[in-house]
């Protein structure tokens, strides 16, 4: 190392698990990737849970680049207290944070200097985390992460497994939260971020700092459904204080107001409307579910956005007046035929021409039970602020090979309980999912400016109605239905079922900025108060 330079010094920090989820030699190939850092000495702090001598000495014994190893094997009680304590002891300047306490994780050589250099770039950067590597499934694939911005306040925001820390951006915010059981990294993410930059080193190709081995798990956008019910409400309590921090937070029943009564010709109770791209094995089971509600003064608007080839067209024309499936005596179903493949579009075409006082959403693969509109009605009924309706809703698996629907028993019942009247809406900026049905007066998509066309950044057919329902929250009161009125189909070819990352990073892409957005509307409106 030349002489009259001045590296920073670090200190990097790992996880010895009481119980390790893999093979010893795997941890001990994560710490030598941490011990022969190119050109760069380093002290390595192991936070030790299984307190086994041997670990140490052989660990002495690979330390062979004159770098500095210390155990720490105080027993404490959550993450945040492990970190801080290593926080209190490391020498270094900066903590490079390895979260290999579930899965294998390996430095490339040039990882330490690679961190500290983009430190020295960017002297107000408060983390800084990269793109990595993923070996799944036998294959290595580069996982590119978002930039940060402040719009990235979901509790599932991908920073990575390795991280550089400025310790004293960590003393600036008081370190991390010791009374947090789950939420440990999301915490100090987001109080980080409201004083410092986060910066992301990113990968064209060959370019990430580590590499993950993971277990090999297709990815499902239900997975977060599965979260403990502490877990949510910790993570709730977290961004609750940041948005308060922020001015982003809407305290209970702030700015509610009316909804715009309907239109004169609005001569029906509700209009269902059904999107839909070459499904017509599954359309005809959606509009029997409608066909077959409690309440009949209704309509149904089935926008075909397949063109005219499409054969969804004609299983929707065997339900109007001349097909076979045609009953006279049912809600009308109505069709739009259109050759632009747009989501949005869809549903504003729909919203334009209903004539029913409220939109009720249903996707062409799911079904709505016999009294989901008849719930929904009596809720709107119940209160004039209320600007949207969301339910609740089971998960149905189709058999590949035999078409058979049958209820998936390992989900429960999704009612999305963050959805509080004391807190919903900004639980809302925490998660993706919004619950379903939704169901809007066409008077507020109207006063909203209906749904989103892929005319905002990132949005390629997702998050068309998100944008939609951040806004209704602001100025209306969010209804909720706890039973479940919505059947969500699980099957090959749907968009719930199995996800690539590529695909979930472009979904969040789109989501977060119009998170941002509405942080942006929410202090604003704070600050007329």
């Amino acid at each position: 190392m030349p002489d009259g330079i001045n590296i920073p010094s670090i200190t990097a920090v790992m996880h010895l698990p009481k119980e390790l989820p893999y093979p010893l030699t795997k941890f001990y190939g994560i710490v030598q990737s941490i011990l022969q850092q190119y050109n760069q000495s380093l002290e390595l702090i192991i936070l030790d849970q299984l307190l086994d001598d041997s670990i140490e000495n052989e660990i002495s014994r690979m330390n062979t680049e004159g770098n500095s190893v210390v155990f720490i094997r105080e027993q404490f009680t959550s993450r945040g207290a492990w970190l801080n304590a290593s926080r209190a002891r490391a020498q270094g300047d900066f903590l490079l944070y390895i979260d290999n306490s579930s899965v294998v994780v390996n430095l490339k050589r040039a990882a330490a200097s690679t961190f500290l250099l983009t430190a020295e770039r960017n002297p107000d950067a408060g983390m800084i985390y990269a793109d990595y590597e993923i070996v799944q499934k036998k294959k290595i694939e580069e996982v590119h992460l978002l930039k940060h911005h402040a719009g990235r306040v979901r509790d599932n925001q991908d920073y990575g497994l390795v991280s550089l820390f400025k310790k004293s951006s960590l003393s600036n915010c008081s370190g991390f939260d010791e009374s947090l059981q789950y939420n440990t990294l999301y915490y100090i993410h987001l109080k980080l971020a409201e004083n410092a930059q986060l910066v992301h080193i990113s990968n064209r190709y060959a370019g990430s700092l580590y590499q993950v081995e993971a277990n090999d798990k297709d990815h499902n956008v239900f997975d977060y459904l599965l979260a403990s019910k502490e877990s949510q409400i910790e993570a709730e309590n977290v961004l609750t204080e940041h948005l308060k921090r922020t001015k982003c937070y809407l305290t209970p029943g702030r700015f509610y107001q009316n909804r715009p009564d309907p239109a004169e010709e609005a001569n029906l109770d509700a209009s269902v409307i059904i999107p839909v791209n070459n499904r017509p094995d599954f359309i005809s089971t959606a509009i029997e579910s409608v066909l077959n509600q409690t309440v009949q003064n209704i309509e149904i608007i089935v926008a075909v956005n397949g063109g005219p080839e499409d054969p969804t067209n004609k299983t929707v024309k065997g339900y109007m007046p001349g097909g076979k499936n045609y009953k006279p005596n049912k809600p009308e179903v109505c069709l739009i035929p259109i050759d632009i493949n747009n989501i949005g579009l869809c549903l504003n075409l729909g919203a334009k021409m209903a004539r029913g006082k409220y939109y009720v959403q249903l996707d062409s693969d799911d079904r709505l039970k016999a009294n989901a509109i008849e719930k929904i009605l009596e809720l709107f009924d119940d209160d004039p602020k209320i600007g949207i309706v969301i339910g609740s809703y089971e998960v149905w698996e189709m058999d590949d090979k035999n078409g058979k629907l049958s209820r998936v028993e390992s989900i429960p019942v999704i009612t999305h309980a963050e959805w509080t009247e004391e807190n919903g809406r900004n639980n809302l900026l925490r998660i993706n999912g919004a619950g379903a049905p939704r169901a809007i007066p066409i008077s507020v998509v109207k006063e909203i400016g209906y749904f989103s066309v892929n005319d905002e950044p990132y949005a390629r057919n997702y998050g068309e109605d998100y944008e939609m329902v951040l806004k209704i929250s602001e100025k209306h009161r969010v209804g909720r239905i706890w039973d479940p009125i919505y059947e969500v189909v699980r099957h090959k070819g749907g968009t719930d079922h199995s996800i690539d990352i590529e695909t979930i990073i472009r979904n969040d892409e789109a989501k977060d900025y119009m998170r941002l957005q509405a942080l942006n509307r929410r202090k604003i409106m704070n600050q007329k108060l």
